[in-house]
Order: structure tokens, then C-alpha cells, then sequence
């Protein structure tokens, strides 16, 4: 049976947060935004995580964060890059160190501090069937397309609209196969923004939607932050836990 375990990108700018701190140090219900998507991914079957960061930050991830909250299944902290993807590829160097190409790997942006773990397992059960998953949500809104000029050209079907997620999950082998063809071929990474689109482009495997949540929202803009806040403080007083 194949393994798993988790690489979570912490290493964003978040400039339209419009804060001197980086979104995911931000203070959420009193703990960093990072600590959620890092507790949910410890509380999973997961058998190590990987977190991206900037360079200057992996010392205070390491104090501040992982020693701090005894994040045990953190092995790694690894620094980022310039892009996304050159995020993710930094991390999947590590995380194959550890891992065999049949083992699956799950993909997360720790500025969706609002994943659970019942999201983790079906990501990494379809990965295990399919090879490739996202979770996803179907869009509640009318979506059009803008011409040139800002005019609305087309109206486009919603009923086959989903707005896309993390956790994004592979078997390590695509994965690692579909980046090693886009930086073979800087060309192609102009408009990369998530890990199935880079699986799409370089390999053709269909990647798989699984159901996410509407609350897996990812904290962008301050007011994200106080809607997160908001959910979180229902989670708790629901559960009766603190955090």
C-alpha cells in the first residue's frame, strides 16, 4: 500500500494583504494562519510534511511554529523560490528523498488554514485511484468572460464551473515527472497557478475533482481574515476544543 505524505507552502508574499507580514504569520484566532493547515495535516495519516518558506523565515517556522506547537511530522523546512512553482519544486525534491514515485504526495497552501482532515483523506484516497485529484467546489456565482475592454463577452456555463482548491494530490512519480518537463521548458511556465494545471500541460493525465469545502477558503485579503476568524470560532465553541 502506498504511502503518503504532505508538502505545505508557506513562502507567499500576500501583497494583497497590505500587511508588513506575510498572510500566513498573520495572527488568526490568536495563532498563526500556518499552525491550521500544519494541525490538520499532523491529525492526518500522513507520514511527513514538508514546509516551503521564505529563507529568511525558516529559523522562525522552525522556533516559532513547529518547535513551538510540537509539529512532530514536519521533518523538512525548506526554502522557496520566486514562483509557485518553483515552491513546489523545491519541496518535491525533498519530499523524494523520502518517498518512492508510487507513493502520493498532497500539495497545500498554508493560507487555507481551513482544511480539514475529512478534505485530506478523500484528496489522498482519489490520488491513490486516480493518480491525479484537487478538491474543488462548484461556483455559486454567474461567472462571464471579459473582453479587452472590460465588457462582458461570453457568459459561461456554471453548471460545469468548480473553483479549484488545495489539497492537490499525485502520485510522487507524475508529479515530479510533470515539473521536470515545465523547467525543461521555461516557455511554458508563464500563467502557472496550481499543481494540476502543471500536470495537465506537461503529462495530459486528467486530474480528478474531489469535494472540498466552501469554508477551505484561502485567507488573501483582510477581509478573508476576518471570515476565517469567524469560522474558526464556531469550530471551537461547536467542539468544545481549544483550537
Amino acid at each position: 500500500m502506498a504511502e503518503w505524505g504532505a508538502i505545505v507552502l508557506a513562502a507567499g508574499q500576500g501583497k494583497r494583504m497590505h500587511s508588513p507580514v506575510a498572510k500566513q504569520f498573520l495572527l488568526l484566532d490568536g495563532r498563526p494562519v500556518l499552525y491550521y493547515s500544519l494541525k490538520a495535516f499532523e491529525e492526518s495519516g500522513a507520514k511527513r510534511i514538508i514546509l516551503v518558506t521564505g529563507e529568511n523565515e525558516i529559523e522562525y517556522c522552525r522556533r516559532e511554529i513547529v518547535e513551538k506547537y510540537g509539529f512532530r511530522k514536519v521533518s523538512d523546512i525548506v526554502a522557496g523560490g520566486a514562483e509557485r512553482y518553483h515552491s513546489v519544486r523545491n519541496g518535491l525534491r525533498v519530499f523524494s528523498r523520502y518517498f518512492s514515485p508510487e507513493d502520493l504526495v498532497l500539495i497545500h497552501d498554508g493560507a487555507r488554514p481551513l482544511v480539514e482532515v475529512g478534505i485530506i483523506s478523500r484528496a489522498e484516497e482519489a490520488a491513490g485511484r486516480y493518480g491525479a485529484c484537487t478538491a474543488a467546489m462548484p461556483v455559486k456565482d454567474t461567472i462571464k468572460e471579459a473582453d479587452g475592454e472590460q465588457f462582458a463577452k461570453k457568459t459561461l456555463d456554471r453548471s460545469r464551473l468548480w473553483q479549484i482548491q488545495t489539497p492537490q494530490a499525485f502520485s510522487c512519480g507524475l508529479i515530479c515527472r510533470a515539473y521536470e518537463e515545465l523547467f525543461a521548458d521555461p516557455g511554458r511556465q508563464a500563467g502557472v497557478t496550481d499543481d494540476a494545471m502543471v500536470v495537465e500541460a506537461m503529462t495530459g493525465v486528467r486530474v480528478r475533482l474531489v469535494e472540498g469545502s466552501y469554508e477551505n477558503l484561502k485567507v488573501t485579503t483582510p477581509e478573508d481574515l476576518v471570515i476565517a476568524e469567524c469560522l474558526l470560532k464556531r469550530r471551537r465553541l461547536e467542539s468544545g476544543k481549544d483550537h
